[in-house]
């Protein structure tokens, strides 16, 4: 099974080297010296890497035969690709493949079905899941742990906790009204309660 474990960017000095914006929970795996990847238009690669190192947060890879900036600038926006078997699991127990999440069912912890995972994101601040609702429009989740509560692999669903508003925008709305419906009701009784004492006065 092919999984996308990269993107390349823009290239880094004369000598070959490209940023990447890496798309896999172990890079030590799967970007180091020697592992020969595919590449996403196919005809760019395959691209076996030959050096790879971090530079200000960002990882830097150089690739066999690109031995200058004109050919790292060719290869920017190319997708890497890694062949992985699909009965591998990550090391970490917390962590999963994508393909292990797409299609899972999202519900709620009393069991309302959201939807299904259609599509996982990776952002640079955390991954989302893009989830199909019954009614064919989409919401999209944050893959974070205060939101997701609970992966099942064999059940093949998902339980969320989401904040109001997450799921139903109406949620958001009746909160914001019922506030402005409070600070209406206060504003009413200290305008009443001014009234009153005028009239006393």
């Amino acid at each position: 099974m092919e999984l996308v474990v990269a993107r390349i960017g823009r290239a880094h000095g004369i000598k070959g080297e490209v940023t990447v914006e890496v798309r896999t929970d172990e890079p030590e795996l799967r970007l180091s010296p020697g592992a020969v990847l595919g590449t996403e238009p196919a005809t760019v690669g395959p691209l076996t890497i030959e050096t790879g190192r971090v530079h200000s947060g960002r990882l830097l890879l150089r690739f066999e035969g690109v031995k200058d900036r004109t050919g790292a600038e060719a290869l920017r926006n190319t997708l890497l690709i890694a062949e992985v078997d699909p009965a591998e699991l990550p090391e970490e127990p917390d962590e999963y493949y994508d393909h292990q999440l797409m299609d899972l069912d999202v519900v709620l912890e009393d069991g309302t079905e959201i939807g299904r995972i259609t599509e996982i994101s990776h952002l640079p601040s955390q991954d989302l899941f893009i989830v199909e609702r019954p009614d064919g429009s989409e919401v999209m989740i944050p893959f974070v742990e205060e939101i997701v509560a609970e992966i099942d692999l064999e059940e093949q669903r998902c339980v969320i906790t989401p904040p109001p508003g997450l799921i139903d925008e109406r949620d958001a709305v009746v909160v914001s009204a019922r506030d402005e419906e409070a600070a209406e009701a206060a504003d009413s009784a200290d305008a009443a309660d001014s009234a009153d004492s005028g009239d006393k006065a």
